[in-house]
């Protein structure tokens, strides 16, 4: 998919920013809480969100698919939005655009998966890899630099 003409013919990319990334993802967070929250409750029950026994080990079945839920299908979510919409919901209310760091069009699903599994080193380091966004001068942090990617603001 190609992203708008506006958007790959600025003299001037504006790079999203920290703080703005970060709005971003407390919605896709709220959302995707909405969204998986009563699926949980569904398959588990409301005990699900009670603090286990430590006596009680979960069985195989239901450790599979807690794993399914709350990690495969968000990061398939979210591969497929940045792939397709250049972005999540968060990113795209805000007006945001995940995009190619040097082309600004849309990504590829490599990258797209790079730029995923590169939240982990992201992660492990106090978030520093997030924090990164704040004072690199394209706004990236460590995900973005692994995925090849930069978070733009679109045009209006």
């Amino acid at each position: 998919m190609e992203l708008e003409s506006d958007v790959k013919q600025q003299d001037e990319v504006q790079y999203a920013g920290f703080w703005l990334r970060l709005v971003a993802v407390l919605i896709d967070s709220a959302l995707l809480l909405l969204i998986l929250g009563p699926v949980l409750v569904l398959l588990f029950g409301v005990e699900y969100f009670v603090p286990a026994d430590v006596e009680k080990t979960p069985d195989l079945t239901t450790s599979i698919l807690d794993a399914l839920i709350n990690n495969v299908v968000p990061a398939v979510l979210t591969i497929f939005l940045w792939v397709k919409f250049a972005g999540t919901p968060g990113k795209l209310l805000l007006g945001l655009a995940v995009v190619d760091k040097d082309s600004f069009d849309s990504i590829s699903i490599k990258q797209a998966v790079l730029r995923y599994l590169g939240y982990i080193p992201s992660t492990l380091v106090l978030m520093l890899g997030f924090i990164w966004v704040a004072f690199e001068q394209r706004k990236r942090g460590w995900h973005d630099m692994i995925g090849g990617t930069v978070v733009i603001k679109r045009r209006k």
